[in-house]
């Protein structure tokens, strides 16, 4: 579903990718661990079609990028760091612009089962500039799963919720994985990303420096495995 091959990615002088290779089956749950500047972002941000890559080879869902990012982005669910909504509409007004672009069937109750998914329902016509962080996130949630997309990129998807809304998130997650979708999500927590991940690739010094699958590791060993990943003994 995503395969990437020797992706450079270079800002000026420095090259914060270097060579990295990345393939993702179809309905893998892949969890991007790695440092703070190991290029998480800047790697979920190429594949989501929002930067372009200096060199390499990229497809994801069939479709080649940069050429044809209009057809990825058709195949992708996006959630940020930042939630990217228009403030002077409704939850319920960005829910529709989003689904009228993705051509949503029945949207009206598609909107209508996203809102009860990210616990919004009762503030579906309220101006998305008078919501909290938190409920921002929920709705960029929502908006992401609108289309039910075969991939879905999460970055850090956990920052800036509440302990409710970090639970409504999980169990999103879990339905999306269910459903055989694809998911990559960059973390730092550790000990959820190993209850909801099918396979852990550490990003270290531009490259994926070690890969496990979960049926690799015993329940527990992650932080050992990831120590090891940026230590260089994971071979």
């Amino acid at each position: 579903m995503i395969e990437v091959r020797k992706l450079v990615k270079r800002f000026g002088l420095k090259t914060v990718l270097r060579g990295l290779d990345f393939q993702v089956e179809q309905g893998e749950f892949v969890a991007l661990l790695g440092p703070n500047g190991a290029g998480k972002t800047t790697f979920l941000r190429i594949l989501a079609t929002l930067s372009r890559p200096s060199l390499g080879e990229i497809r994801v869902a069939g479709f080649g990028l940069p050429h044809q990012a209009a057809q990825v982005r058709q195949k992708l669910g996006v959630v940020s760091h930042m939630p990217l909504l228009y403030g002077d509409l409704t939850a319920e007004e960005n829910l529709r612009f989003f689904g009228q672009m993705y051509n949503v069937n029945v949207l009206n109750q598609r909107i209508g089962e996203v809102l009860d998914l990210v616990g919004l329902t009762s503030r579906r016509r309220d101006l998305v500039r008078t919501f909290s962080r938190g409920m921002q996130q929920r709705l960029a949630i929502g908006r992401a799963v609108l289309h039910d997309p075969e991939v879905m990129l999460f970055d850090e998807p956990h920052t800036g919720l509440d302990q409710d809304a970090c639970d409504m998130l999980d169990k999103v997650l879990r339905d999306v994985a269910a459903r055989g979708r694809t998911v990559v999500m960059t973390s730092h927590d550790l000990a959820r990303v190993e209850d909801l991940a099918t396979r852990y690739d550490v990003l270290s010094k531009g490259i994926i420096s070690a890969t496990s699958k979960k049926s690799e590791l015993k329940s527990g060993n992650i932080l050992t495995f990831y120590k090891k990943a940026l230590a260089g003994e994971n071979g």
